[in-house]
């Protein structure tokens, strides 16, 4: 139980770290490449640090779930810049109902009523995120932010394979990420290395990526998927509450509620084997 209650805090932990990315990325001006470059090598160095190796089992799998992990870095960075951090965090959010679809359409399982049910239902949410700003500016935002969605399903069904390695694959995205960002910082004219863009840089770096995905392979390893799941889901209810408190950035009413059915929906699906299995257990009881 001791262990567990570790790997609950690790996993909370992780969430809220996670949930620093919208403030961060809006308070430092600089363009999402160069954003990520920083990201990636300070995270890199962590990483490194607790890993204390540079080799990884390479495999096609571990270096396309790398490359899905970048591209759902940079996407997510681009979208918080020309969306509201809320909506571009609910949509990232979707990938699990896209895992879900997946299993129906590649891996030919038969959905069940209620996970049809709960897909509509993200996707009524995702709908009403969509029709909140109706500004072409906040639109690309919100399918950037669907699009890192897509990347990141990719990367948890990739992930999930056991001949990937995944801690490898991290420290390979940040070397990717690395190596495609930093040509590109040459291009940001927004570049600024006051005090305060290096404060955020560095929170950004060494909280909300590296000791976040620290805390998330050393907790997920002592609870359950499923509670991991659960867990996860504070940081899209936490994320805009930071931005909220440093930039005065508040989503539009029908936002707010296309978030409330997507977290719903999204937590639904990770709880329903288990409410299956009581109902089930009910049945046989009666």
């Amino acid at each position: 139980m001791k262990e567990q209650n570790k790997g609950r805090i690790l996993i909370i932990l992780c969430a809220l770290l996670w949930g620093l990315a919208g403030v961060c990325v809006k308070s430092i001006p600089w363009n999402p490449f160069s954003i990520m470059a920083v990201r990636s090598t300070i995270s890199f160095l962590i990483i490194l640090i607790s890993r204390r190796s540079l080799k990884v089992k390479l495999t096609k799998k571990t270096f396309f779930g790398s490359v899905l992990q970048v591209a759902t870095g940079i996407l997510y960075m681009a979208a918080i810049k020309l969306t509201t951090a809320a909506t571009a965090i609910v949509l990232q959010y979707v990938a699990p109902i896209l895992v879900f679809l997946f299993t129906i359409i590649v891996q030919k399982k038969r959905p069940k009523w209620t996970q049809t049910l709960i897909v509509l239902v993200v996707f009524g949410g995702i709908v009403l995120s969509f029709a909140d700003e109706l500004d072409p500016r906040y639109v690309i935002g919100n399918l950037l932010g669907l699009l890192s969605g897509v990347a990141f399903a990719g990367q948890i069904i990739l992930f999930s394979d056991p001949e990937v390695d995944s801690q490898g694959a991290m420290m390979l995205s940040n070397l990717i990420s690395m190596l495609i960002c930093y040509p590109l910082m040459a291009f940001d004219k927004h570049l600024d290395f006051s005090p305060n863009t290096i404060m955020w840089v560095l929170i950004l770096g060494i909280f909300q990526y590296g000791l976040a995905n620290l805390c998330y392979t050393k907790g997920c390893q002592k609870i359950s998927e499923l509670e991991t799941s659960l867990l996860l889901t504070i940081e899209p209810i936490f994320n805009p509450i930071p931005v909220l408190i440093v930039t005065g950035e508040m989503p539009g009413t029908l936002a707010w509620i296309g978030f409330a059915l997507v977290i719903a929906g999204v937590t639904m699906y990770a709880l329903l084997p288990t409410l299956e299995k009581r109902v089930q257990q009910h049945r046989k009881q009666a």
